[in-house]
């Protein structure tokens, strides 16, 4: 049981990942007070968590905007642990990259402040591995808690927006307006996969069901890193617990797959099921002729044929955190993708 009784806040409360911290603090003894740009949301997020934990009165919602300065003060009050998950993660390139990067910079700022002056003890930071790899194509190597993206490169305006969001949460902490000395860690997971809780879609379910539907004719030599939604709301509940955990980031994944072998994982599970999943090989150059075309491939494309590993040792050794198989990770989100009528 939680050793305190104080709420754990959650920001952005009807995200995907957000949904799932709050019903596994719920599951734990936890009062969570989560947050909502307006509470037009909140019967939806009741309904969700209630569909797996009673709640009862300990979940309290909040309103409290990245944009706006209101609000986050009275949210604060009597937290003694903060997640950030808010931030917005597009499935396009926006217009003009400011569109991200203002509300990831400005607002995990903003949460920073209010948590220091509300003498919150820790805060948890979701950022990403966009702010650990992107801006290293081709470098085909080992990445970890030491690398940052290089936003000197066109890493895209997701990944610009976590990385300068990221630094600017560690320059807080390592500061001198944190006269508190308020904690902090940062948890950087990669394409975040595994079940729906709901019929609010994710972004990061693009892919799944893209390859479910088979709208694309073929797979690109792509690999990208995954991590079940489940196992990373574990990881911010450890980070929040774990002493050790202050003042360290973590790469958070299960593994660093080629599309190709999670269209196979696919493929072996819905083929008798009378799904087809593209499994043929696209070659690079038609790839990037198809990203002139398709936003969706425009912003993988730059990962083409890139050869690459994450390194989840740290996170593993430090929070003792164990995450389910990459099958798993897969088949979890693909079938809740079937069981919500998008597949």
């Amino acid at each position: 049981m939680p050793s305190s009784s104080k709420p754990i806040l959650v920001t952005g409360a009807s995200g995907f990942l957000a949904l799932h911290t709050i019903i596994q603090l719920l599951e734990q003894g936890y009062k969570v007070r989560g947050t909502l740009r307006s509470l037009a949301r909140e019967s939806e997020v009741r309904e969700t968590v209630g569909k797996y934990v009673k709640a009862d009165d300990r979940l309290e919602i909040g309103t409290a905007d990245l944009l706006q300065d209101s609000g986050w003060d009275e949210v604060m009050q009597g937290v003694e642990y903060v997640l950030h998950v808010a931030s917005p993660f597009p499935l396009y390139e926006p217009k003009h990259e400011d569109e991200l990067i203002i509300p990831a910079v400005q607002g995990t700022l903003r949460v920073l402040c209010a948590a220091h002056n509300a003498k919150v003890k820790r805060v948890v930071q979701v950022s990403s591995n966009a702010a650990i790899s992107a801006g290293h194509q081709g470098e085909n190597r080992t990445f970890d808690e030491n690398d940052w993206s290089m936003i000197e490169n066109n890493i895209g305006a997701y990944s610009k927006s976590k990385t300068l969001a990221e630094r600017a949460a560690w320059g807080f902490i390592n500061g001198a307006e944190n006269a508190n000395k308020m904690e902090m860690a940062a948890i950087n997971p990669t394409l975040i996969l595994g079940p729906l809780p709901n019929k609010d879609f994710p972004t990061s379910a693009e892919m799944i069901r893209t390859l479910m539907l088979g709208q694309v004719p073929g797979v690109a030599r792509i690999k990208m890193g995954i991590v079940d939604v489940r196992d990373a709301a574990s990881a911010l509940v450890l980070a929040m617990n774990v002493p050790e955990a202050a003042g360290h980031r973590f790469l958070c994944t299960t593994a660093t797959p080629w599309i190709k072998d999670m269209a196979d994982i696919l493929q072996e599970k819905y083929a008798g099921r009378g799904y087809k999943i593209p499994r043929m090989l696209i070659p690079g150059f038609l790839v990037r002729i198809l990203a002139l075309f398709d936003k969706k491939i425009a912003i993988v494309a730059r990962d083409l044929d890139w050869d690459y590993e994450l390194s989840n040792e740290k996170i593993k050794r430090v929070l003792n955190w164990n995450p389910r198989s990459k099958e798993e990770t897969i088949l979890s989100m693909a079938e809740s993708l079937v069981e919500q009528g998008f597949a």
